[in-house]
């Protein structure tokens, strides 16, 4: 039977040029798996975070592993609801193992964790570090979108050394600087420690790039915090991701499998980070995070949007378990999926609200005003301002 396959629109991510400036190393990231744009556009919102992955790091870099679905969670909740991509870079030293890597924007942020979970603090050591490097790369080899009036683009640098301002062939920070005022795109930078130099430079940068200076502890000033629901939040996030169905041709169903082959690796990893493991599911379970439940080439959402038929599908681009049953088995398999989908989601939904209303309280007992994630809210949610997006302000 001569069958059309009618497929939805796939978002493309263009992972820019890495080659950067003679004499400097990189190393970039593979680029992720491409994700399923969100079924109704609002706000746009894209944030790179540039992290030094110096030896002196470790404790921020922790903490950010712990809190990066957090922080994904409070920024979807702006109103209009935002289309979320985040990037990567990373950066050390020359004469370090590496000198940056580069994680492009996506919108499928269990890529971006998966990238950050491996990021290790090592190398540095000897006082400024290549913070110019990584700073140009985050406002010139991010594939950032043209400027449009709900579209916020921001940069945190996060670091504790000054740049090297005695490198040939680097672009230093200033001028990195004036290209993001000029492409709107918003520095903020956030200094762990108090060194003096430091310091001098990271307002410098904020104030030339229309950001926000902060400076926190060395060490991140985060802290994770427990809750009666997380075990039962990271098992319903497993469920729901097991309401995936890959389809498509061979190739678009081997990389939805990689996909969701990625998903589980994260998810069988929970109790490492529960407090983050409880945040993913509750992010995947919202409007905002359906690119990175779904991706590109899940039948189950292709079907829920009405951008495919069953009927139109040819064997082949069905997964392997479909193949053998007939319409009427197809369509009810399909049907409980995303019936279990629907349950899971309110379940997480319902779950997550009563794990707020938890660390709200636990959070009026007192606890970190400067922490790394606060202090990347707090710019955001004043930043977001100018570009039409509102935050309520609990």
């Amino acid at each position: 039977m001569n069958r059309t396959l009618r497929t939805s629109a796939v978002s493309i991510l263009t992972l820019a040029a890495l080659g950067g400036t003679a004499g400097a190393q990189h190393e970039p990231i593979a680029p992720p798996i491409p994700a399923a744009a969100p079924a109704t556009e609002g706000a746009r919102i894209d944030v790179v975070f540039v992290l030094d992955s110096t030896g002196s790091m470790g404790g921020l870099i922790e903490g950010a592993k712990q809190k990066i679905w957090a922080i994904a969670n409070q920024v979807a909740t702006a109103k209009p609801r935002p289309r979320i991509r985040m990037a990567l870079v990373t950066y050390r030293d020359r004469g370090d193992s590496y000198v940056t890597r580069v994680t492009p924007l996506t919108d499928d942020l269990d890529a971006l964790y998966s990238d950050l979970t491996r990021v290790t603090a090592d190398g540095g050591g000897d006082g400024p570090e290549s913070v110019n490097q990584a700073l140009n790369e985050a406002v010139t080899k991010i594939a950032w979108d043209a400027s449009a009036p709900n579209y916020l683009k921001l940069v945190y640098l996060v670091g504790d050394a000054p740049p090297h301002m005695d490198y040939d062939q680097d672009v230093k920070y200033l001028d990195s600087c004036r290209l993001a005022a000029a492409a709107g795109i918003t520095v903020n930078t956030i200094q762990c420690g108090s060194q003096s130099d430091t310091a001098a430079i990271w307002q410098e940068i904020a104030r030339s790039a229309e950001g926000e200076y902060f400076q926190i502890d060395q060490g991140g000033g985060m802290t994770a915090v427990a809750t009666p629901y997380d075990a039962d939040l990271a098992r319903l996030g497993t469920e729901l991701e097991a309401t995936v169905v890959a389809y498509g041709s061979i190739e678009q169903q081997t990389r939805q499998t990689a996909k969701m082959q990625a998903a589980e690796t994260l998810s069988a990893a929970a109790p490492a980070r529960p407090e983050a493991a409880a945040e993913r599911a509750a992010y995947k379970a919202s409007g905002a995070g359906r690119a990175s439940l779904t991706g590109a080439y899940d039948l189950v959402q292709a079907c829920k949007d009405g951008t495919v038929k069953l009927a139109d599908l040819k064997d082949e681009e069905l997964p392997e378990q479909m193949r053998s049953m007939s319409s009427a088995e197809q369509a009810a398999y399909i049907a409980r999926q995303s019936a279990a989908r629907d349950e899971c989601s309110a379940r997480i939904n319902d779950l997550s609200a009563k794990r707020q209303s938890f660390l709200r309280e636990q959070a009026a007992t007192g606890g970190a005003a400067d922490s790394f994630d606060l202090r990347v809210l707090q710019a955001l949610k004043a930043q977001a301002a100018r570009r039409g997006i509102s935050y309520e302000t609990k």
